[in-house]
C-alpha cells in the first residue's frame, strides 16, 4: 500500500519535475511512512512513499523490469501474486523478492494491458515505458485504490497522484472548483467520478486504464459487468447455492488475510463486519484484534452487538468512544484530511486511527454486503415502484403535478417519491436518483445565481446514467440495483472515503466483499438465492449459519449512523453557525447565503432530525470551499 504520483513533461527540466513529484509524496507520507523513492527517465519523473505490508525488506519502488524497459510505481495489494510468481518463473522471469510489486512488473512486462484480467486484488498503478516513451495507468475494477489526474496539452504537462490534496501540492495543477461539481456534490454528496472537485483534475474510474503518449492520452474500461447469459457457473438449487457462497467467501476472506504484518478486523457487531470476523477466525487467524466506535448516546451505540460478537469469535476487541466534544476538537484535521468535500468518512477516521494505535498495520472491513447481498430497502422498493411507473405515467398530467407538488411540501421520503414520480421512467431512471442528497431544484436554489448561469440548467440524473443503462441491459433488477450500488454510492464515496480516512492513519483497509473472482461469481447466480426470498441479506446470514450465532446472524439491520443529530445541536454547533454564517458562505463564491441559512435554520428548529445529513453535508462543502481560498 503506497501513495504514487509522477509528471511527465517535455517543456520543465528534470529538477522542476523532481521538485514536482518531490512535493507530492511529501504529501503523501501519511500513505507510505515506511519508504520511499523516485526515479527520472527522459521526460517522466515517478515517485511514491511505502507502507510495508508484503516482503518488507525487499518491496523498494520505483521498481525497474528485468530487461529495464519498464519503471513501475504502484498502490494496493495483489492478492494472487504467489500464482502469478510462479507462472511467471515457470516462463523464466528472474525474480529477485517476494513482494507482489515484482509479481506485478513482471505481469505487466510479459503480457503488457492483458495482465489486468489476471490480478486479483485492489490496485492503482503506473508503468513507464522508457523505448515507447509512453506512461500506462490503471485502477481495480471496483475504485478501492484511487488515481487522479491533471492533463495539459498546451503545457504538454500530464501529473497524477494518489490523492488530489498531492496534485495541488505539485504545483502546477490549478484550485480552481469546478462548478458542475458543486452542483453533482450537492445532488449525490460526494462528487461522481471522473470529475473532481476541481477544475482541469479528472479520476480515473474503476475499471479504467490509460495510455498517455505523444502528448495523448487515450482512456479506456478494461472491467464490465458481464453480459446478461454470459456469465457462466449459476447454481441450481438454494442448498447448493448456500454451499457454494460459504466456500466462496471462504476463499475471499483467506485471499485477503495475506501480509507479513498484523492484520485485524473493524468489527461494528452487524452481520456483514461479524461475517468477515468470523471467516478470519476460521482461516486460522489467532489473537486477531478488532475495533469498533461506541457512543455515549446510547441510542446510537452497537457496543453491545459488537461485544457479543467478538465474545463469541473471540477476539481481543478494542471499543473507542466518540462524543462530540472529539470531533468537534478534530475538526480541522478531519476536515484536511478530505481531498473532496464528503458528507461520509469521520466513523472510518477514527475507527482507522484506533487500529493503527492498535497495533495492525492491515484491516478487514465488511463494506459490501448490503450493496452484493441486497441490504438496502432499495433492493425491496426499487423493482416495485417501477412496476407502478407505466400505469403512473397514464394519469392525466395535471393530477401528477399536483400529486408531486404534495408530496414535495412533505418530509424527507415523501419528497424523494416526489422526484421519483417527476423524473423516473423505468428502473435505471429510480437508480440514478436514488442517492440524491438534494433534489435537482432544491440543490439549484443553494447555488449563487452567478452559479447557476455559469452550470447552464438543471439536470435530474447522475452522470453514468446512459453508460449503466448500456452496460446492464438484461440485466434483472437485482442484479441492476446491486451495480448501481457499486458504481455510484460505493465507488464514489464509500470506498474513496475509507481510502483516505484509512490511510490518514497509515492504514491498509481491505473489503473482502468487493474482491473481482466473488462478485463475478455472485453476479451469475440467480436472483432468487441472492434476495433470499425479500429478506435482507439472508442469503449471507444462511451461507453462515454455524458459523456465527444466531442473535448475531440472525439480528435485524440497524445501519450504522453517527448521533449527528444530536452533536450538531450541541457540540458541533459553534462551528456550524460560524460556518453557516452569511461572510462564509458569501465567502465561497458559490452559494447563496439566504436559501443556505434557511435550511440550517430549519434544522435547529428541529422539524425533521433526517435532514442531519444534508445540513453536514453542506457545511462540509462550505468548509472545503472556504479552505481552498485561504490556501
Amino acid at each position: 500500500m503506497c501513495g504514487i504520483a509522477g509528471l511527465i513533461s517535455q517543456n520543465d527540466s528534470d529538477e522542476q519535475r523532481r521538485g514536482a513529484v518531490a512535493r507530492m509524496c511529501a504529501a503523501l507520507q501519511h500513505r507510505g511512512p515506511d519508504d520511499h523513492g523516485d526515479i527520472s527517465r527522459g521526460p517522466a519523473t515517478l515517485g511514491m512513499r511505502r507502507l510495508a505490508i508484503i516482503d518488507p525488506a525487499g518491496g523498494h519502488q520505483p521498481m525497474t523490469s528485468a530487461c529495464g524497459r519498464y519503471h513501475l510505481i504502484f498502490n494496493g495489494c495483489i492478492y494472487n501474486h504467489r500464482e502469478l510468481r510462479a507462472e511467471l518463473a515457470a516462463g523464466g522471469y528472474p525474480f529477485h523478492s517476494q513482494c507482489d510489486t515484482e509479481v506485478l512488473l513482471a505481469a505487466f512486462a510479459r503480457w503488457g494491458e492483458d495482465c489486468l484480467r489476471r490480478l486479483r486484488g485492489m490496485f492503482a498503478f503506473a508503468v513507464w515505458d522508457e523505448p515507447a516513451q509512453g506512461l500506462f495507468l490503471a485502477r481495480d475494477a471496483f475504485g478501492i485504490k484511487p488515481l487522479y489526474y491533471h492533463h495539459d496539452n498546451t503545457q504538454g504537462r500530464f501529473a497524477f497522484a494518489s490523492e488530489l490534496n498531492a496534485l495541488l501540492a505539485s504545483g502546477v495543477v490549478s484550485r480552481r472548483i469546478d462548478v458542475r461539481a458543486v452542483a453533482e456534490y450537492l445532488a449525490y454528496s460526494a462528487v461522481p467520478a471522473p470529475r473532481t472537485i476541481y477544475e482541469g483534475v479528472a479520476s480515473l474510474r474503476p475499471g479504467e486504464c490509460a495510455r498517455l503518449a505523444g502528448g495523448r492520452l487515450e482512456v479506456k474500461s478494461w472491467w464490465r459487468f458481464p453480459a446478461a447469459g454470459a456469465a457462466a457457473g449459476a447454481c441450481r438449487t438454494a442448498e447448493e447455492f448456500h454451499r457454494e457462497l460459504g466456500a466462496r467467501l471462504d476463499d475471499t476472506v483467506q485471499a485477503h488475510r495475506i501480509a507479513d504484518v498484523p492484520v485485524g478486523a473493524f468489527l461494528s457487531g452487524g452481520l456483514d463486519s461479524s461475517a468477515i470476523v468470523a471467516l478470519m477466525a476460521r482461516a486460522g487467524a489467532t489473537r486477531l484484534k478488532t475495533f469498533s466506535i461506541v457512543f455515549e448516546e446510547t441510542a446510537f451505540s452497537e457496543a453491545t452487538h459488537a461485544r457479543r460478537a467478538a465474545a463469541a469469535l473471540g477476539t481481543e476487541h478494542h471499543e473507542t468512544v466518540l462524543t462530540g466534544r472529539q470531533v468537534a476538537a478534530d475538526l480541522e484535521r478531519l476536515l484536511n484530511a478530505f481531498d473532496q468535500p464528503t458528507g461520509d468518512g469521520i466513523n472510518t477516521y477514527y475507527v482507522s486511527q484506533a487500529a493503527h494505535a492498535g497495533g495492525v498495520k492491515v484491516a478487514l472491513s465488511g463494506l459490501g454486503g448490503d450493496e452484493l447481498f441486497g441490504g438496502y430497502p432499495a433492493f425491496r422498493d426499487l423493482p416495485r415502484l417501477a412496476r407502478l411507473l407505466p400505469v403512473w405515467r397514464l394519469l392525466p398530467t395535471a393530477v401528477r403535478e399536483a400529486v408531486t407538488r404534495r408530496l414535495a411540501r412533505g418530509d424527507v421520503r415523501r419528497r424523494k417519491l416526489a422526484d421519483f414520480l417527476a423524473q423516473a421512467h423505468d428502473l435505471h431512471d429510480l437508480c440514478s436518483l436514488q442517492r440524491r442528497v438534494f433534489s435537482s431544484t432544491l440543490g439549484q436554489s443553494l447555488l449563487h445565481p452567478d452559479a447557476r448561469a455559469r452550470l447552464g440548467g438543471a439536470f435530474f440524473h447522475h452522470p453514468r446514467l446512459d453508460e449503466l443503462r448500456g452496460e446492464l441491459a438484461g440485466a434483472d433488477p437485482f442484479q441492476t440495483i446491486s451495480a448501481w450500488e457499486l458504481r455510484t454510492y460505493m465507488a464514489d464515496m464509500l470506498l474513496r472515503d475509507s481510502d483516505v480516512m484509512s490511510m490518514a492513519h497509515s492504514l491498509e483497509l481491505r473489503v473482502p466483499f468487493i474482491d473481482g473472482p466473488f462478485i463475478e461469481w455472485l453476479w451469475a447466480q440467480p436472483a432468487r438465492f441472492k434476495a433470499g426470498g425479500g429478506q435482507a441479506k439472508s442469503a449471507l446470514a444462511d451461507a453462515l449459519c454455524g458459523l456465527l450465532p444466531e442473535a448475531i446472524r440472525l439480528r435485524e439491520k440497524q445501519g450504522f449512523t453517527l448521533p449527528f443529530p444530536v452533536w450538531m445541536r450541541r457540540e458541533l454547533q459553534p462551528f456550524l453557525d460560524d460556518t453557516f454564517a452569511a461572510t462564509s458562505i458569501v465567502r465561497t463564491g458559490l452559494l447563496d447565503a439566504a436559501p443556505v441559512q434557511a435550511f440550517w435554520r430549519s434544522f435547529l428548529a428541529g422539524r425533521d432530525d433526517r435532514e442531519w445529513s444534508r445540513v453536514w453535508s453542506l457545511a462540509v462543502l462550505i468548509a472545503f470551499l472556504n479552505r481552498g481560498s485561504r490556501a
